[in-house]
């Protein structure tokens, strides 16, 4: 079941840019009321004109609707991108009774070509006109933001808070160039609490940290990448502060997370979501660079994905991370097969361990490098031929 937070519309159409017309490329989401809206974007230094627009205007308390275009990433084209950026809103905000600095802008898609704006305006105006607040309009903006995903991905929940029901709803889109400091992807996330611009901002940015900022696919971090939140504040008439604050971090951590992994599981030609779990470092952020290193090594994708639980390449990737290890407390299971403990390997049953890979659609690599209490969780994908077959056929 779809939780719909309170104050919020959402829409989608076809308009063109992407070839099929079965397809949704333009998506909107309005919130009825001025809300407080936050962001986190990609540490690319080439970054989009909608990257540059939604930093000037977040965090605010005044932010009312997200425009969406899925098929062009509006990226490296010059001064043109940023007037059809703004273009874009000017447009929203017209249609939806508001001011073009109530507006945010989001593009996907591929890199280097100007936006098609006629086509782009007839759309933005057909979604005007067809916002909704059921679930079939909110699975359609879902499939809005969408390139080379298989799947959709939106998730919500709702819960107690304050004497108040209330919820919160996350979509997403990301498939592949996906890497830490998030990638090519975009993420919406919608609630009806009320919080100030301060508390919005460091929620987002700290759930941001423990999800996208900790999977990979490639390793490539985009033009684009963009984590939206609004808060319409309609399920309550108090700013979360202490406790229900926490509460409302701890529930938004976890749609956080479940798009994360949603995007993992849908990496180009992936047939693994392999989980990387590091503990014993000096501290968290050296267990998650080694995390990190691990999943970026194609080595160890490659060997999850032809079910080779090779130890060698895992430990051997923990020692290049450029953070200290205890080579002799180095402990390593893979799917509960030990393989490696205290510097020496292990005898296991290859084919079992073997087997336990190939057929699971989960991978677990739980690596110990020391007595630390720093500890990180990663994730990623495995490496396969499709994923080489789909990179090499994308115009990017």
């Amino acid at each position: 079941m779809l939780f719909i937070p309170r104050g919020f519309r959402a829409s989608a159409v076809h308009c063109g840019i992407k070839k099929a017309s079965t397809r949704e490329d333009i998506a909107l989401f309005v919130a009825d009321e001025p809300s407080v809206g936050a962001g986190c974007y990609t540490q690319n230094l080439v970054v989009a004109a909608p990257v540059i627009l939604d930093r000037e205007r977040t965090p605010a308390d005044n932010l009312q609707a997200i425009v969406v275009n899925s098929g062009n990433a509006n990226a490296c084209t010059g001064p043109q991108g940023m007037l059809d950026a703004r273009q874009m809103a000017k447009q929203t905000a017209s249609l939806c009774g508001l001011s073009e600095e109530q507006v945010l802008v989001m593009s996907t898609g591929i890199i280097g070509e100007p936006l098609p704006m006629p086509a782009v305006s007839r759309g933005i105006s057909a979604a005007a006109a067809q916002l909704a607040t059921d679930e079939k309009a909110w699975q359609a903006a879902s499939r809005g933001l969408l390139t080379t995903d298989t799947c959709n991905k939106i998730r919500s929940t709702r819960f107690p808070l304050g004497g108040h029901e209330v919820t919160i709803l996350g979509i997403a889109k990301g498939s592949g160039m996906i890497g830490p400091r998030m990638a090519t992807m975009l993420a919406v996330i919608l609630t009806d609490v009320r919080l100030s611009p301060t508390s919005a901002q460091a929620a987002l940015a700290r759930g941001v940290e423990q999800s996208f900022n900790s999977i990979s696919v490639d390793g490539h971090t985009s033009t684009n990448d963009t984590v939206l939140l609004l808060a319409s504040g309609a399920a309550s008439t108090a700013e979360l502060e202490g406790s229900d604050l926490a509460e409302f971090e701890r529930q938004l951590r976890s749609i956080l997370t479940q798009l994360a992994l949603a995007i993992v599981q849908d990496g180009e030609g992936a047939t693994h979501l392999i989980q990387i779990d590091v503990s014993g470092a000096a501290s968290a952020n050296d267990a998650k660079r080694i995390a990190e290193t691990i999943a970026a090594s194609p080595l160890v994708k490659t060997a999850v994905a032809g079910g080779d639980p090779n130890w060698g390449r895992i430990v051997s990737a923990a020692g290049y991370a450029g953070v200290p290890v205890d080579v002799a407390r180095l402990t390593l299971r893979v799917n509960d097969f030990l393989l490696f403990e205290n510097g020496v390997p292990q005898g296991f049953d290859r084919q079992a361990a073997s087997n336990s890979i190939r057929h699971n659609r989960q991978t677990q690599i739980a690596l110990t490098v020391g007595d630390g209490n720093g500890q990180a969780t990663f994730w990623t994908c495995d490496l396969t031929k499709d994923y080489v077959t789909i990179n090499a056929d994308y115009h990017t």
